[in-house]
């Protein structure tokens, strides 16, 4: 019932910038953790960072450094602000609940692509 929504991706040159939204939609984000995953060409989905409900933040050593997620309770809204970007973060991008993460596909949305040329 519960439906999120990415948005934001697309093309950019080695070292530019994106900044990806993910809003929800007949609930609100304030009282779970969110977390924004990649899934690379060939390779399996990876937590990129999360936010909890605290507003404390983590991140993978891939964007440690260059990404920054934060939240907008009021807007059901969670944004992942990427800079610095390298041809290797190309990826279909998805927020999920964490505890939705371990479910399977069908409990995640499309996704939004970022594609990064060198």
């Amino acid at each position: 019932q519960v439906q999120l929504v990415e948005s934001g991706g697309g093309l950019v040159q080695a070292g530019g910038s994106l900044r990806l939204s993910c809003t929800a939609s007949g609930s609100t984000f304030s009282i779970n953790t969110i977390g924004w995953y990649r899934r690379a060409p060939g390779k399996r989905r990876e937590l990129v960072a999360y936010i909890s409900t605290t507003g404390t933040t983590n991140y993978a050593d891939s964007g440690k450094g260059r990404f920054t997620i934060s939240r907008d309770n009021a807007k059901n809204t969670v944004y992942l602000q990427m800079n610095s970007l390298k041809p290797e973060d190309t990826a279909v991008y998805y927020c999920n609940y964490l505890s939705r993460a371990v479910l399977p596909d069908a409990y995640w949305g499309q996704g939004t692509q970022v594609t990064v040329s060198s």
